[in-house]
C-alpha cells in the first residue's frame, strides 16, 4: 500500500521545533490539513506563518501534553477543525541526560508522562475518529534508545521502550479497524533536545551538531508514512548501533561498559 498525504487530516505533536517543525513544513507542502500542537503558542504561530501550504488548512492548538484534560481538548479540537482525523503523529518528546543513581522519581515521571502516557492517551482518544478516516495511521516517533537502552539515558530509554512496546501491541489490534501503526526510530538528530532537558549532567561528549539534520529525518518519516513502512530506522548511527545490538550484543555491552568505567575512573578511585 502507498499513502497519499494530499488532503489527509493530520494531528502532529511537538510541532514547534526540531523534527516536528520539519514534519509540519513537509506535510504542508504535500497538501495535508494540519493541527499543530506544542506548548508555546508563540512558536506555533511562527511555524504556521512560515508554512508554504499546497491548499491544506493549518491550525495551531497550544497544548501541554503533560495535562490529561489538554490532551482530550487537543483531539476534540483537531476533529472539529479538520472534520475528522486520518493521521496521528506522536512526535513530542523530552529527554534527561545523566546517570539513574543520581536522578529522582520526579524526572522519571516527567519523561514518562510526555514520551509514553501522552501518546498512549492521544491514541486512545483518536481511535474512534481514525476508524472513520481515510488510509488512517498512528505514527509514533521513538528512538534508537527505544531499541537499545543507553547509559545516562535511563528515563528516556525506558519511555521509548514503552512506546515501542505499545506500538507493536497496537499494530495487530488496530488491524481490525484498518488503522496502520507505524514506528520511526531516529538516531542522533541535530535539534534543540538538549536545551529542554530537565537534567543535563552526563559526562560523555555528545556532538548534537553532528547529528542528522531535522529536515532529513522528517523526510524519511514522511517517506515511511507514504510507503506504509512498519518500522523505519533513520540515520547511520542508529542502523549501526542496532545492527551491532542484534548480532553482537555481548561485544556492544562490553564496549559501552568500558566507556562508562573510563568516564568515571577518577570518581571510582576517590
Amino acid at each position: 500500500m502507498s499513502r497519499t498525504l494530499a488532503g489527509k487530516r493530520v494531528l502532529l505533536t511537538g510541532a514547534s521545533s526540531g523534527i516536528g517543525r520539519a514534519l509540519a513544513e513537509q506535510l504542508a507542502k504535500a497538501g495535508a490539513h494540519l493541527v499543530l500542537a506544542a506548548r508555546s503558542a508563540e512558536k506555533l504561530d511562527e511555524v504556521a506563518r512560515g508554512l508554504s501550504s499546497s491548499s491544506g488548512k493549518i491550525h495551531v492548538v497550544p497544548t501541554d501534553l503533560a495535562m490529561a484534560d489538554q490532551r482530550e481538548r487537543l483531539v476534540k479540537t483537531a476533529v472539529e477543525k479538520l472534520g475528522g482525523l486520518d493521521l496521528l503523529i506522536n512526535n513530542a518528546g523530552i529527554a534527561s541526560w545523566g546517570h539513574f543513581a543520581n536522578s529522582d522519581e520526579a524526572i522519571m515521571r516527567q519523561v514518562m508522562e510526555i514520551n509514553f502516557f501522552a501518546p498512549a492517551d492521544l491514541i486512545r482518544l483518536a481511535i474512534p475518529h481514525l476508524t472513520m478516516g481515510s488510509e488512517s495511521a498512528i505514527v509514533n516517533v521513538s528512538s534508537m534508545c527505544g531499541r537499545r537502552g543507553m547509559p545516562a539515558w535511563p528515563e528516556y530509554s525506558a519511555s521509548k521502550f514503552a512506546l515501542s512496546g505499545l506500538t507493536e501491541s497496537l499494530r495487530s489490534e488496530m488491524a481490525r479497524f484498518e488503522i496502520d501503526v507505524l514506528m520511526m526510530v531516529p538516531g542522533m538528530t541535530k535539534t534543540n533536545l538538549r536545551e529542554n532537558m530537565p537534567r543535563n549532567e552526563g559526562k560523555a561528549k555528545i556532538d548534537f551538531e553532528a547529528g542528522l539534520p531535522a529536515a532529513d529525518v522528517a523526510a524519511q518519516i514522511i517517506s515511511g508514512i507514504e510507503r506504509n513502512k512498519t518500522e523505519v530506522v533513520i540515520g547511520s548511527d542508529a542502523k549501526r548501533m542496532l545492527r551491532m545490538h542484534r548480532w553482537f550484543p555481548r561485544l556492544l555491552d562490553w564496549m559501552i561498559r568500558r566507556r562508562v568505567k573510563k568516564l568515571y575512573a577518577n570518581e571510582a578511585k576517590s
